[in-house]
């Protein structure tokens, strides 16, 4: 990628791309920890929601056209500072940080900073759609996820 703006499709690629990891993760997780049955299940609805939100996202990428907003360009190098962030899913990054996750805090911490960036990034998209509510059911959602694993931080892991 050069320095050049994403489009809009790109920007949902990205987003399929970003709740496909979510889904790994959280999968992995559900394995890694499944002797605690409150933590696998967390871990497998996190994943559940993941996998709807691809493929809602998918359903979106059909719709788009590639029309730019208002301010395409800040957009556009806000959502690009993102993807190349040390967290985001430049790729192979964050799965290694997943492969070094040993405790069940390190496993919480990671997946709500993964949540909050996941969802920085959808508000970022979110001005680049015209189809918002699609946008915003899946933002609701992802803050349903980070209110979750606040709750399962208070309860276990005190």
């Amino acid at each position: 990628m050069g320095k050049e703006g994403f489009s809009v499709r790109e920007i949902v690629e990205q987003a399929v791309r970003t709740e496909k990891l979510g889904y790994d993760f959280y999968s992995s997780m559900a394995e890694r920890f499944k002797d605690r049955v409150e933590l696998k299940d967390l871990f497998e609805t996190l994943a559940k929601k993941e996998q709807i939100h691809e493929q809602r996202f998918e359903k979106l990428q059909e719709s788009i056209d590639d029309e730019e907003t208002e301010g395409w360009e800040d957009v556009s190098e806000y959502m690009r500072a993102f993807v190349e962030s040390g967290f985001f899913l430049g790729s192979d990054k964050a799965l290694m940080r997943m492969k070094e996750i040993q405790s069940v805090q390190d496993a919480v911490d990671f997946a709500l900073a993964f949540e909050k960036e996941t969802l920085l990034y959808f508000l970022g998209l979110r001005k680049t759609v015209k189809e918002k509510d699609i946008v915003d059911a899946i933002i609701d959602e992802e803050q349903s996820h980070i209110t979750w694993l606040n709750r399962f931080k208070d309860r276990f892991l005190k």
